[in-house]
């Protein structure tokens, strides 16, 4: 079953950060799932909004996982602080594609990232693609899914990257290892209740 309620005290966000001119992070304190792409893409940077480029299924496959109770659009992207959500990017500098950042990029912005998630303390950060956090955490044999170690005193996920151009997942693949992520957030309510 899903929850569609607003995370109770989110609906006031403390952050409102562009790491990129004209891109906003959707971030607040303590929310349950924040986002972490590898870095906006230049589409995004050009419209202002995350994932606002057509073929990015982003938003379509927050809403099939339950995250959200409709499908938003990039423009709407202030309201996933409704739903306890949040998002960010590894590197904040915007490129055609994710493929032109060096593991040296990476490295450099981990502490501006780390620093930020230590301060806001989410429940979980879900990498989008595994480069990021590869790179961060000197690892190579980064598995899909829960990660064994936390950081910045955070719960790691790794999730396949929603952009058009991964073509290695369908839709329903997707949606299957981010519907992984909303059931451990549930549980997660469970049990503090």
């Amino acid at each position: 079953m899903q929850d569609d309620t607003p995370a109770e005290g989110l609906s006031d966000p403390i952050e409102n950060t562009a790491p990129a001119a004209g891109l906003a992070e959707i971030l607040a304190p303590h929310l349950s799932v924040v986002f972490c792409g590898l870095n906006p893409a230049l589409t995004a940077h050009r419209d202002g909004h995350n994932f606002s480029n057509r073929s990015n299924r982003f938003w379509r496959v927050l809403h099939l996982a339950g995250f959200t109770p409709r499908l938003l659009r990039a423009e709407e992207e202030r309201e996933m602080l409704q739903y306890g959500l949040g998002l960010t990017s590894a590197v904040s500098r915007p490129t055609k594609s994710a493929s032109e950042l060096k593991k040296s990029d990476y490295i450099a912005a981990a502490p501006v990232l780390e620093e930020k998630i230590r301060r806001l303390a989410p429940a979980n950060l879900a990498f989008l693609g595994k480069a990021a956090y590869a790179a961060i955490s000197l690892r190579a044999d980064i598995e899909w899914g829960r990660q064994p170690e936390a950081f910045a005193g955070t719960s790691i996920w790794v999730l396949p990257n929603p952009s058009g151009l991964n073509r290695a997942f369908d839709l329903a693949k997707l949606t299957e290892h981010y519907r992984e992520v909303k059931l451990a957030v549930e549980g997660e309510r469970v049990l503090i209740k």
